[in-house]
């Protein structure tokens, strides 16, 4: 099954900026439910500026990027748009937590009074 990805967008009030927000896994499959958001954005208002921030995602492909890149080179934007920021994590260091916490799924492990399978006394 392919992995999934959740979008959070947020756009200023004062309509000079739109962030999108992923989470997950992003590949080079599920990516292009990530381009029609983006293009979206940028058609809102003349001149705004998108900003897609990828940096709380579990993993980020680097094929799912250059196509992102592509998408966002060759998609005819809104008049005055602006070049689409992407924001990665930095290389090596774990998704970035808000002071909430992680914003993806957490799993969470069996009760304590679930019995144990395969745990030798």
């Amino acid at each position: 099954m392919e992995p999934k990805i959740a979008v959070v967008v947020q756009v200023d009030l004062d309509g000079r900026q739109v962030r999108i927000a992923a989470t997950g896994a992003v590949t080079k499959v599920n990516q292009r439910g990530l381009c029609p958001v983006i293009g979206r954005a940028r058609r809102l208002v003349p001149g705004i500026r998108v900003v897609v921030d990828l940096r709380r995602a579990e993993s980020v492909e680097p094929a799912a990027m250059d196509l992102l890149r592509w998408s966002a080179e060759h998609e005819a934007p809104g008049a005055g748009a602006h070049e689409v920021e992407f924001l990665l994590a930095d290389p090596g260091t774990a998704p970035a937590t808000s002071a909430t916490g992680p914003l993806r799924p957490v799993t969470r492990s069996a009760p304590p009074s679930a019995p144990r399978v395969g745990v030798a006394a």
